[in-house]
Parts: structure tokens; C-alpha cells; sequence
């Protein structure tokens, strides 16, 4: 490195800046990023080098239109011009009330064909509204989880019912704050530190995989309505990803197994979350995972591509029972407010962002993806280090037998142009939604080799 400039930066990184998931002990040695556009980064390599890459990660799944978007750099000027924030407490903005407005159109809905999202059918097509009807702010998708489940707890003691436990299933990865954390798997989820500390709530076993076979599915099925029966009387909701686990393994679960769960939580009276930060807005090939799951919740949290991945925006919606149940207790009310709650900046980028949705309601730019990393990541399957390959929508996993060493795999993608961060045994990609067909057989093609060179 020959840049005093570049080394000044990363040495002052290296004492002073906290990353995530890391030790300030031993501190990691990030890429410098320059500037961003389109689905490139161009970061500056230890040797003070240049190097352009393709980001196979969309910033943590966020960045779905890529970076520099003509369409949300102009709606971030207009609004900056207006006005950049004003507290959501007494007042209101256009902004929020257009992108609540779009939410709830958006929001998953019953018909006669099975459970769609707006993008694809509206009222005028007599689909009929969808039941999420309320929609409340928050500042990023743990807090939207936190907001859910308090807004669970909150119906639970209007009512006098003395529910207070969650059930979720195991694999499951719900944000790093206490309330998410505590129905984020208890072993691989990260949090097995804050045993003991954290509110012990109920797992069932980790769902069946989309290709089980009816045995597998009924022998899950039993194991968990056993697990629920004992517990039936404090449960105060059902809280999971539908369809995909992000964070917690990149799995993808029978979507009967999410029905399973919203029959027995409705049964009980206890109320269904779905946590879609990860998988809404087309992530997995349709707008809602609920959709592909053939359930609407009573409660539902979107965050991370809400905004196009330019600022920290999440929601969460609910339906008209369960905002009138938690008004009409003691509290009269919601207890959260955030002081950044429906930033009006982030609101009218979200919108433009949900603009660009709509112009292909039929997530082809998705399918494609889809379709590309089955191709393109197939080859992976021909080696010994590998015990997986999955592709749903727009995610792309390979799963490894052994412990991931992936900082070797980082340094070889980033050589050849591609920007990826694998975890645990997981060398995965979420790619934004513009990525060309060229450059996802590049991407592809690389991370396939990298496992190839570091793991054989």
C-alpha cells in the first residue's frame, strides 16, 4: 500500500470502528468502498489497488435496484427540498400517508384464486382489500419486530388472558434486539450467549423442506402440535418467516407447514406474525412470501428493500382487529414512538422504490434471476465440500459439509470482480434485481470456483 491517504483510513477503522458480527479485539480488515452504481462497488484492495465488483449481496438484501438509481436519487433531492424529517407525533407528512397508502394496497389479500398480493390484483379487479389495514412505522426490521410482538402482547393484556410466550419454529432469525433475539433460534441463531437473560420462549422443529415427501410432513406436523397443545394457554402469537429463513441458515421451508402453523395459533387464539423483512417486496419470487405460503397474518413486518436499500425504513401492518384490540385496552394505545418514525426522506425514497415494483408486477426481472442461478450455481454440486445447492426467487445457496473459511472465499470473489460475505457453512447470494444475465453467469461462475479453490 503506497496511498498514506487510504492507509491513514483504515488504520483509524481498524482502532476506533466497531463492525458488525467482529471483535475489537481483533479487528477486521474491510474493503474501503468508493462509490457504488449500478450493481458494482468499487473498492479500493489493501495494496491501495482499484477493483470494480459485482455485489452479490445487494448490501444485505437491500439494495434490490441497485445503487445510484436515477429514479429514488430524485426522489430523495425533491423531498430534501421540502423537508428531511419533523417528528411523527402530533403532525403527519404526504409522504407517510402515500407510502402507507401503497403498503396497504400492496398488502396480501384473500381470492378465489388464493392468497395474491396487490401488485398483481386490486379492489377494482374485485379482489377485495386485504385485511392489513393498519400500518404503523419503525425505524429498521428488528424494531418492526419488536414493535409486532409488543403489539401481540398488548391484545393479550387488554384482554386479560395472561398470554405471554411466543412459539416459532427452530432455524428462525429475527433481528439482534432482546425481543427478536428471543424467538431467533436458542443454539444457531447467534444469541446462545443471552440464554438465561432472554424471555424463554417455544420452538418446534425447523420445518420441512418445499420437496418433503407427505410422511415427513405429517411426522413434523404431530411433533409441533404436540410441542403447541402443552403450551396453548400462554401463547399469546405464532411469529416466523414464512417460506425462507434468512439469517439463520438460508433454508426454505413447505409452504404447508406455515399453514400448519397460522391453523393451530388461530385455534388457540393466539395471533399469526409474519417477519417478511427478508423475503417481501419479491425476494422470493412473489411480492409476499405470504403469498406463496397461502396464509395472510394478522401481523406483518417489511423492512430492508423497502427503501431500495438508500435508508433505514421498516413497517409493520396489521389488521383492523388487532389495531382496535390493542386501542382499546388500559393503554389506549400503542406504546412506541420512535423519534425518526416515518421519516419523511426515507417515505418518499420507499415510494419511488415501490414505483419501480410496479413496473413489473410480474417480478419477471426475479424469475430471471431465479432461473440464472439455478444454472449458473448447478456445477457446485459436483463437489466433495458441498452438501447443498438451493435457488428460490432470487436467493442462491451453496451449503458446505465443513466450516466455512470465509475470508479465503472473499478475498478469491473480490480478485475476480465479485463482492460476496458468506457465513457459517453458507457461500450464498441475494443479487440486486438488475443484474444483467452476463453478469450473474460471473457472479455464479465465481463464487461455484471459489468454493472450488478454497474447500475442493
Amino acid at each position: 500500500m503506497n496511498d498514506p491517504r487510504l492507509e491513514e483510513l483504515l488504520a483509524y477503522d481498524r482502532a476506533h470502528l466497531w463492525h458488525p458480527y467482529s471483535s475489537a479485539l481483533t479487528p477486521q480488515h474491510p474493503y474501503l468502498v468508493e462509490s457504488a452504481s449500478g450493481v458494482r462497488l468499487r473498492l479500493r484492495l489493501p495494496d491501495g489497488s482499484r477493483r470494480e465488483c459485482i455485489d452479490a449481496m445487494s448490501s444485505w438484501w437491500c439494495a434490490i435496484h441497485g445503487y445510484a438509481v436515477p429514479e429514488l436519487d430524485a426522489a430523495a433531492s425533491a423531498q430534501l427540498e421540502r423537508m428531511s424529517h419533523v417528528m411523527f407525533g402530533g403532525l403527519t407528512h404526504e409522504p407517510a400517508i402515500a407510502l402507507a397508502r401503497r403498503l396497504v394496497n400492496l398488502a396480501p389479500r384473500h381470492t378465489e384464486a388464493g392468497v395474491v398480493s396487490g401488485l398483481r390484483a386490486d379492489a377494482a379487479d374485485g379482489t377485495g382489500q386485504s385485511p392489513l389495514q393498519h400500518v404503523f412505522f419503525a425505524d429498521s426490521g428488528s424494531v418492526s419486530v419488536e414493535v409486532a410482538m409488543k403489539m401481540a402482547l398488548q391484545v393479550h393484556v387488554a384482554e386479560g388472558t395472561g398470554k405471554r410466550r411466543f412459539f416459532t419454529i427452530r432455524g428462525g432469525y429475527h433481528g439482534d434486539t432482546f425481543s427478536p433475539m428471543s424467538v431467533t433460534d436458542p443454539d444457531g441463531g447467534m444469541h446462545s450467549l443471552w440464554r438465561g437473560i432472554l424471555p424463554e420462549h417455544l420452538f418446534a422443529p425447523h420445518p420441512p423442506a418445499p420437496d418433503a415427501s407427505a410422511a415427513d410432513l405429517l411426522a413434523w406436523e404431530a411433533d409441533t402440535r404436540a410441542l403447541y397443545a402443552v403450551h396453548a394457554h400462554e401463547i399469546a402469537a405464532v411469529i416466523l418467516e414464512p417460506i425462507m429463513q434468512g439469517a439463520g441458515g438460508m433454508t426454505f421451508h413447505d409452504p404447508r407447514a406455515v399453514q400448519v402453523l397460522a391453523e393451530i395459533a388461530r385455534e388457540s387464539g393466539a395471533l399469526v406474525i409474519f417477519d417478511e423483512i427478508a423475503t417481501g417486496f419479491g425476494r422470493t419470487g412473489t411480492m409476499w412470501a405470504a403469498e406463496a405460503a397461502g396464509v395472510v397474518p394478522d401481523i406483518m413486518c417489511v423492512g430492508k428493500a423497502l427503501t431500495g436499500g438508500y435508508l433505514t425504513l421498516a413497517a409493520v401492518l396489521c389488521t383492523t382487529d388487532v389495531a382496535e384490540r390493542v386501542s382499546g385496552g388500559e393503554a389506549g394505545g400503542l406504546m412506541h414512538g420512535p423519534t425518526f418514525m416515518a421519516n419523511p426522506l426515507a417515505c418518499a425514497i420507499a415510494g419511488a422504490s415501490l414505483d419501480l415494483l410496479a413496473r413489473d408486477p410480474e417480478l419477471s426481472a426475479v424469475a430471471g434471476l431465479e432461473r440464472g442461478l439455478a444454472e449458473g450455481l448447478a456445477p457446485a454440486r459436483d463437489l466433495g465440500s458441498v452438501r447443498d445447492v438451493r435457488v428460490r426467487g432470487g436467493v442462491g445457496v451453496i451449503e458446505l459439509r465443513e466450516p466455512l473459511r470465509g475470508s479465503e472465499i472473499a478475498a478469491y470473489a473480490v480478485q475476480r470482480g465479485v463482492w460476496v460475505r458468506p457465513f457459517r457453512n453458507l457461500v450464498y447470494t441475494m443479487p440486486p434485481y438488475v443484474t444483467s444475465d452476463e453478469d450473474l453467469a460471473t457472479l455464479t461462475e465465481v463464487l461455484v470456483h471459489a468454493v472450488a479453490t478454497v474447500h475442493g
